[in-house]
Order: C-alpha cells, then structure tokens, then sequence
C-alpha cells in the first residue's frame, strides 16, 4: 500500500499537469521554506525585491525644461476645436427643432426637407462660428495673460474669461460689455472653483 501511494501520486500530477487541472505536490519541508506573502520583500517566485518595481516617479521621460502640464498654448487648439464642434452638434439640434416647429403645417414634401434643412445648416454653423470665436478669444487672452505675468494659475482663467465676455459684447455699448464681463467672470469663476474643488474638500485630486 505504501510503495501505491507515491506512483498514484505522480499517476494524478502528470493527467493534471496534461490537462491544466492538477498542481505539483510539495513536503513540508519545501513549503517550510517559502515566506508568507506581505512577510518578507523578497518573491520567492521572481526573485526580484518589489521594492525595485514600484513606480513613485512619472513613467514618462519630459525634454529639458518642459513642463509636465500642457500650457494654455498647446490648450488653445483643443479648446477652439471642441467648441466649435460643441456648437455645431447644439446648432443642428436647435435648428431640426425650429425647422419641424416653422413646417409642422406643410406636407412631408421636396420643399419642407429643404426648408428643414437650410435651417440646420444655417444655425449649425452659426452656434460654431459663436462658441468658436468665444473659444479664440479666451485662448488668447489666457496666453498673452499667462506671458505678462509668467505665471500659470487661476487668476489668469477668471481674468481671460472676463475680458473674453467684455469684448464679445462690446458692441452692445458701456451696458452690454458690464454684463458679458459679469457673464465671463462668473463662468470662469465656477471652472476655477470645479479645478480646485479636491483641494478645498482637503483631499489630492485623482490623476488618470
């Protein structure tokens, strides 16, 4: 019986090992040997100290003297792009839904289709061209900002969205440029205070 029992033994590991269901037996005396996880820094399967693997720098390698955040430059492209394609989609929105309520009376014809369409496209590209040329001006506002005063932070985003709203509506005269200076100030006062809402809460903001 006892001269069975290592041959059924190895019988088992060998149809485990072929098919991927069985593990290799070990004494005690191997077992003994291997650290308990969290014990000991050593890996008893890499041989490797996990020290060495723990990343407690960035993973990427920056050119000399390059920040590690993009400027309001290199933000400036992707802030003009995404709002003129945020004011085409609400545009198109906007004129299918005026263009259905102007035609409600008319027959689904070759006419209405058009008259719906002249609509989208007319207010598409007007929502583009406003959010766009609104975008342009905060952009550059922030940029020539951040030179004069060299120096990135959240004074510089209230004051390019209060200027950008003064001079967007400075052809509506003295009352008009007040209220879009008002309108830009509180707009980037909400994104000054949305960026820096972890810190206030006391918590450090999650990185992605």
């Amino acid at each position: 019986m006892d001269n069975n029992t290592p041959a059924s033994g190895g019988f088992k590991g060998g149809l485990g090992s072929l098919f991927g269901g069985g593990a290799p037996e070990y004494s005690n005396t191997e077992l003994a040997g291997v650290p308990l996880t969290g014990m000991s820094p050593l890996s008893p399967y890499l041989n490797v100290d996990p020290r060495y693997l723990v990343q407690d720098t960035d993973e990427f390698i920056l050119p000399t003297g390059a920040n590690k955040t993009r400027g309001r430059f290199e933000l400036a492209f992707f802030t003009i792009g995404g709002c003129c394609i945020t004011g085409t989609a609400f545009g198109t929105l906007n004129g299918l839904r005026m263009g259905l309520t102007e035609t409600r009376d008319m027959p689904w014809s070759k006419p209405r289709n058009v008259q719906i369409l002249n609509m989208v496209t007319r207010q598409g590209a007007s929502w583009a061209n406003t959010l766009g040329s609104v975008a342009l001006l905060y952009s550059v506002f922030g940029v020539v900002i951040e030179k004069a005063r060299g120096a990135e932070d959240d004074l510089n985003t209230v004051a390019a969205g209060t200027l950008t709203g003064m001079l967007f509506k400075s052809t509506a005269g003295l009352k008009g440029a007040a209220r879009g200076g008002l309108v830009g100030l509180a707009m980037s006062g909400l994104y000054a205070l949305y960026n820096n809402w972890d810190h206030l809460k006391g918590t450090s903001p999650s990185h992605y």
